[in-house]
């Protein structure tokens, strides 16, 4: 499982990923590999699943000591942030679209695999739910009683426009890092400020003070 985590990181072309180099990179026989899983699809799975449940634990984590909902929300985004620039092939494994394809057949032709698929997939969908619950503690408070609380589905797109732009800023960090980039903290706090409403300095505190 960790040969096939670190192929799928350093590959040039990880969707090209087979069992044979995950066997060769172990230094075991092919065959070896059907006694721990059926085929590169569950491997692969688990690998996705693996990283999911890192990413969230170490989000939880961070947003844990928080004394406030902004507090918890800017862990949690610092924490995604952090991980995915200090990890870039590990992101790239979760997020980059670039898992192997699954076995073709007559009537089911070649597609490339979901990068969030079967039991990775609630591991995904979790770590999205906790950032929009974390978003909307905070920003629900703040409307006026003339105003009506957002429903569920609104609380879903905002949580969804914020993890889009977390992905994006990550993204393009990795892939451009040799522009002249802002510190990425306060790139951050930017960030987060537009989706809470809340003063960027107040998140710069946040974030330079440790809470996150």
């Amino acid at each position: 499982m960790d040969a096939a985590a670190r192929l799928l990181a350093t590959l040039d072309r990880p969707e090209t990923l087979t069992l044979r180099q995950v066997a060769r990179e172990v230094g075991v026989a092919p065959a070896s590999i059907y006694s721990h899983f059926p085929d590169l699809g569950a491997l692969v799975q688990h690998v996705l699943r693996m990283r999911y449940e890192e990413l969230a634990r170490l989000m939880d984590q961070a947003a844990r000591p928080a004394p406030d909902p902004l507090a918890d929300v800017v862990g949690r985004c610092a924490a995604y942030v952090r991980w995915g620039v200090d990890q870039p092939g590990h992101y790239r494994t979760l997020f980059g679209g670039r898992t192997p394809s699954a076995p073709s057949t007559p009537s089911t032709p070649s597609t490339p695999t979901d990068p969030v698929t079967g039991s990775a997939h609630g591991a995904g969908e979790e770590l999205l739910g906790a950032l929009v619950a974390s978003l909307a503690a905070v920003t629900d408070p703040d409307r006026t009683p003339k105003q009506t609380q957002t429903t569920p589905e609104q609380q879903w797109q905002a949580g969804l426009l914020l993890w889009t732009a977390l992905h994006g800023l990550v993204s393009l960090y990795n892939e451009h890092g040799d522009m002249p980039w802002p510190p990425l903290d306060a790139l951050l706090a930017d960030l987060i400020g537009l989706h809470t409403g809340r003063p960027a300095a107040d998140i710069a505190a946040l974030l330079a003070s440790g809470a996150s």
